[in-house]
């Protein structure tokens, strides 16, 4: 049985509150089971990675809990958070723009070679 999940956000577009829940409540909850997770943010959802982003969103209007509030409780689950090389120049960002729970920037190939060799499930959103 796989002990890896990898989410994969690059439809979830920020502007959408109500989309931005699910992947990391399904993050955090599979860390919490043990499993390693990696969630890579890439296209539009990369917007989440930049400082302050997520933490300026909720998932409905009025709401208490921000989107950085469920990815902080995703990472402290276990999760880690990945960006996309390419949404730094997309996004005129630097890595010293995103959020200190991001571990660091995959690329395709390196995506490409976990899916396809290592025992894993992936979910994209």
């Amino acid at each position: 049985m796989p002990k890896k999940l990898i989410i994969v956000m690059i439809n979830t577009d920020p502007r959408n509150g109500e989309e931005l829940g699910a992947p990391f409540h399904q993050a955090a909850a599979a860390a919490a089971l043990d499993y390693e997770v990696q969630v890579v943010l890439m296209a539009t959802a990369g917007r989440l990675l930049r400082k302050g982003v997520a933490a300026g969103l909720t998932m409905k209007p009025g709401g208490a809990v921000t989107v950085y509030d469920l990815m902080r409780q995703a990472h402290d689950a276990g999760a880690r958070f990945y960006g996309c090389p390419a949404n730094l120049e997309l996004f005129d960002m630097t890595e010293a723009d995103l959020i200190p729970e991001c571990a660091g920037l995959i690329g395709s190939a390196n995506l490409m070679r976990q899916v396809m060799e290592d025992d894993v499930r992936v979910l994209t959103y």
